[in-house]
């Protein structure tokens, strides 16, 4: 059966949904068993079994080794990342609008915020005063595909490119963001990015860049920046 021209059904969209999130918080892969005891789908282990694998026809899911569980391909997380919840709460940037002394001293703090709530690597790019300031070092290399020295030169070398390219990240005015493949500008196979750009007190512009694993909390991410973006307004 060709399972890629055919559209998800409601209770695979949730299973699928389910299977992202879950990757994304335990860093493991996931199984239909751990799924069925987890969320209550009121379906058969047989029945949710055949779902993991019509899902993976689809090319949304991956199994990395046989008798592994499934872990979210590209076109999984572009899917789960296409439904996620807009809400904004507070992510507390106000106190550092409060308290810095100059531009600088801001642009520096608002980067570091960023990557402590977001447990990746955050860049920050202010045109006018031609700086880039990247923070979240401590925090991005506690993930565990940093365990892997392949994995930790290719985000060195896209860390770099980052740099070499940042302005021509200015045009994305709302967080757009670009899972693997998608990475254009910045070629990123292994690495998604969200990117915004964010308007500053007294008319001045920055780029903001999140980046970090495939496996980064989206929703999480976007909100901290739509939070921002909402203070700056």
């Amino acid at each position: 059966m060709d399972y890629m021209a055919k559209t998800l059904t409601d209770r695979q969209e949730k299973i699928l949904n389910c299977i992202v999130g879950e990757y994304i918080d335990s860093k493991t892969p996931v199984s239909s068993k751990v799924l069925s005891k987890k969320y209550k789908f009121g379906i058969k282990p047989p029945t949710m079994r055949l779902e993991f694998q019509k899902l993976t026809d689809m090319g949304y899911l991956a199994q990395p080794h046989t008798s592994a569980g499934r872990i979210p391909t590209d076109k999984g997380y572009r899917f789960y990342v296409d439904n996620l919840d807009s809400r904004i709460p507070d992510r507390g940037f106000d106190s550092i609008i409060r308290e810095a002394e100059d531009s600088m001293g801001f642009f520096q703090a608002m980067t570091r915020r960023i990557a402590e709530l977001t447990s990746n690597l955050a860049i920050t790019y202010f045109p006018e005063e031609e700086v880039v300031f990247k923070e979240g070092w401590d925090e991005i290399f506690k993930e565990p595909e940093f365990e892997d020295s392949d994995f930790i030169a290719k985000f060195m070398e896209t860390v770099q490119n980052f740099e070499k390219h940042i302005d021509e990240l200015e045009g994305f005015e709302d967080p757009h963001i670009f899972i693997g493949k998608e990475n254009k500008i910045v070629p990123a196979p292994e690495l998604s990015t969200i990117v915004s750009r964010i308007h500053l007190p007294k008319k001045k512009d920055g780029v903001v860049v999140i980046l970090g694993p495939k496996r980064m909390a989206y929703d999480k991410n976007v909100s901290i920046i739509n939070s921002l973006i909402k203070l700056l307004e």
